[in-house]
Order: C-alpha cells, then structure tokens, then sequence
C-alpha cells in the first residue's frame, strides 16, 4: 500500500509538515468520529494564539502518543519505563525547526533541559506533529523561572466522586478567593476534575506557592466536607484531594485548550464561572466542539490584567492547624514533613519526632 503523502498545515506565518496525516489518533465514540494526525494539528493551528496565552514563554513538556491514543494504552512512569504506549518529553528531542524555542530549566535533582517554550502557534503544531496531544507548562515564564506567576488549584476526583462534586467545590473556592481579594480563573481538567487557576506577581518561591495551596485547601475542608488535602489515598475517603503538590517545581498539569488522552479528544477548556455552573458533561469540550467554542471568545482574557499578592494565601498556611504535609517521594526529605509511609504500616516507634525513620 502506498504511503500516504505529508501534508501541510497552516499555523501564523508558516507551513508545518505533517506526516502521516490519516493516521487514526483517536477511535470514533458514540459523540465524536475518528481523528486523524492531521486532524489534531489542525486544532491547534486553530486554537494557537488562544493557547498562547496560557503557555506562551513557559517551560512545557510535551506529552506525547507517537502511534495514536487508543483504550488500554499506558503512559511511561519514568524513563526506564520503555514498554509503555506515551511519554513525558522533557527535552526538546533533536532535530526539531529552528523556529521552535526553548528555555533552560532546573529539576529538583539540579539537573538542567532546554524545554519546549512555545511562542508561536507553528510550534504547537510542529509538537503535535511529534505526536504531543497534552502541554504541560510550568507555573512560570521564561523571564523568571524560579517564580511562578500561577496558582494552580487542581481538585481531583477520587473514587465516588463526580464532576458535579468538583462544580460545588469549585464555587466554595471561588467564594474563599473573592473573600481574600483574589480572582480565580476555572477550567475543565479534560476528565472529571477542574482546575482553578490565580495569577500572581513572580516574588514567592515554589514552596511558598505550595504552602499557599495547602493553606487555602484547609480553609476548604473547613467550608466543605468534601475536601482533603490528605496525600495518602487511604486517607481521602470520597473526597476530592486538593494536590497541593502540583505547585511544586517540575510538577505540571495539563495546560488551557491541551487535548486528553481519552476516549472523544476531551479537551481541558476555561470557562466563565457561570459556564462551569451550568456544564452537564464536560466530554461536550472536545476537538470537534472547541474551534467553534474559541470563535465566541476566551473567558481568560482578563488573567493577565491583575496580578495578585500571595500574602493572604500565606496567612492561611500560617494560621490555620495542620502543619506540613508530605512532598512527592523523588524530592529530598523536608523539615518537618510527616513519616513517608502509609498510615496503615506505620509503627509508631520506627520514627523520630521529626518524621525521620530509626534505623534499628
């Protein structure tokens, strides 16, 4: 059979390449038909200026599925995990077009990467022609990279919980931010969750950042019970988990208008407060759905008008009970972070005071 010819997608000023154009990414569903690679990068030349104000001159990994997305499919755990369908690509990979910029970043381990920093739609583009379905930008810009100018509150659906759940969580956080002089800025996560998201001057640091959302997910477990901030699963119960690790360094979530590898090409979408109030099914927010949705207008376009203070945040991390709480496992160990172990294994005497383990 002969090999389909490449073809060319217009992004801004330029032509992009795309091969393999028909090959199928997503399956059809009961709402959405087949997607084809050409089809994909066709999106995001459709939504790239849009898309631009959310990732433009930020530090992104590309989330990549070279063959397609289909059910079943896995996503590598690390780079040892070679058997695995998608990857994080955290390097931009050699060979890429002059037009195609980066930013030198630093992992928690001190390592370095010239990371993908998107500048123009073309760029978009030429990763979705890689493969990449979802961006994953850092809370920072290129000008600043150790200070984010995010706040990004990811309430996350656990076993039991609805997207309807996180609607009703999402409005008592848009209430606490408005009661401290804050605006927030909500979007579709692609799946069942949302994300809210706070801009903010680049003056704190990433674990200041992190104290503040830990700070502001107590206050939330105070006003709803359906809330924790809890890191251990068998802790949450059915509760949506505020992720407060996800302001971290190197800890990213899908970006605005990013594609989802799941069944229909769900598409995480920002939205009016109203809007989220009156969202059925956010499987509706999807490739075939969005350049249409775009055309009426971004409900972001105000983000960058103000940027906030992180001090009331901070005064909630400070003031409220908890102290603090445990980090990912592949950072260092913190001052005076609890115990790494499950609650239900912990043995009382094989810690410290400090949360440091007795070696007997």
């Amino acid at each position: 059979m002969a090999k389909t010819p490449a073809a060319y997608v217009s992004a801004g000023d330029r032509e992009v390449r795309v091969s393999s154009p028909d090959r199928v990414v997503y399956e059809a569903t009961e709402r959405t038909p087949a997607i084809t690679k050409l089809q994909v990068c066709d999106y995001f030349a459709a939504v790239g200026e849009v898309m631009l104000r959310s990732i433009g001159d930020r530090p992104t990994a590309m989330e990549r599925w070279p063959d397609g997305w289909r059910e079943g499919m896995r996503l590598a755990t690390g780079p040892q995990d070679r058997d695995a369908d998608g990857f994080y690509q955290k390097r931009l990979p050699k060979g890429a077009p002059d037009f195609v910029e980066t930013v030198k970043i630093t992992f928690p381990s001190g390592r370095t990467a010239d990371e993908l920093c998107p500048t123009e739609p073309a760029s978009l583009v030429w990763a979705a022609q890689m493969g990449a379905l979802t961006f994953h930008p850092w809370p920072v810009r290129r000008a600043d990279v150790d200070h984010p100018d995010e706040l990004r509150l990811d309430l996350d659906p656990q076993p039991g919980t609805t997207f309807a759940d996180a609607q009703r969580v999402a409005e008592v956080a848009r209430e606490l931010l408005e009661e401290l002089g804050l605006r927030g800025y909500p979007k579709t996560s692609g799946n069942r969750g949302v994300h809210i998201y706070v801009r903010l001057q680049p003056r704190w640091t990433f674990d200041e950042v992190r104290h503040a959302a830990i700070g502001l997910g107590r206050e939330l477990e105070r006003r709803d019970g359906g809330v924790t901030t809890a890191w251990w699963k068998e802790e949450r119960g059915t509760r949506l988990f505020l992720d407060y690790n996800q302001n971290l360094r190197d800890r990213t979530i899908a970006s605005a208008w990013s594609l989802r590898a799941r069944p229909g090409a769900p598409v995480s979408t920002p939205l009016t407060w109203a809007a989220l109030a009156d969202v059925d099914d956010p499987r509706d927010f999807n490739l075939t759905t969005i350049p249409d949705y775009v055309a009426s207008g971004d409900p972001w376009a105000e983000m960058d008008d103000v940027a906030y203070s992180l001090e009331p945040l901070l005064d909630l991390w400070e003031t409220l009970p908890g102290g603090e709480l445990n980090w990912p496992p592949d950072y260092p160990k913190q001052p005076g972070e609890p115990p790494r172990v499950q609650p239900s294994k912990k043995v009382a005497e094989h810690w410290d005071e400090a949360g440091n383990r007795i070696e007997t």
